[in-house]
């Protein structure tokens, strides 16, 4: 992850106690940052209000930033730990907004139970799978960045990734892999 020096001289600013050049980084961040809490929650308030979390965690925790290029990988890891402090706290029944159901009429009934269904695995992944995962294919993080952002060696983040997608494979072979085996050898 590089950071310009326009970056780093706000971060230094900030950490100074300079609010205008806080609100520059987080505007700089802000649509990864509640891309990756929506992504954990799956609802547009849920993930508002962790977004907000994260910004005053940030805010208070920024004078203990050590290094300004770490600056977005921090501000990362604190949203990943808002979510999951979020999630273990909300209930396990969600509602869902009638908005969403109509944007879900729109759609093909096939792409939805397929997508449902990734969804749903990914979720009964362990936290540490589950997580490499929505970094590395989700907000495209290479596996360098994803090791400074889990503050793990790369090897670690590696096997993360492959026992992932080795479960979700697992979980979805009958529904999904037996489909696509299927249409390939119709192919030949």
């Amino acid at each position: 992850m590089f950071i310009t020096t326009k970056q780093e001289s706000l971060v230094q600013l900030a950490h100074n106690g300079d609010e205008q050049a806080f609100y520059q980084l987080i505007e700089q961040e802000q649509d990864k940052l509640y891309r990756m809490a929506y992504v954990y929650v799956q609802n547009e308030n849920d993930a508002v209000e962790v977004f907000q979390q994260t910004i005053i965690r940030a805010y208070e925790g920024l004078p203990k930033l050590n290094d300004p290029q770490y600056f977005s990988t921090w501000l990362i890891r604190i949203i990943i730990n808002c979510c999951k402090t979020y999630l273990a706290k909300k209930n396990s029944v969600q509602l869902v907004e009638p908005h969403t159901l109509e944007d879900l009429n729109s759609t093909s009934p096939t792409y939805i139970e397929e997508e449902l269904d990734l969804w749903h695995s990914l979720c009964k992944l362990e936290e540490k799978y589950k997580t490499a995962l929505l970094l590395r294919f989700y907000q495209d993080y290479s596996v360098k960045d994803i090791a400074v952002i889990l503050q793990c060696p790369e090897g670690t983040v590696k096997t993360h990734i492959r026992r992932g997608l080795q479960a979700l494979r697992q979980q979805l072979k009958g529904a999904y892999i037996d489909e696509w085996v299927q249409s390939v050898e119709r192919s030949y």
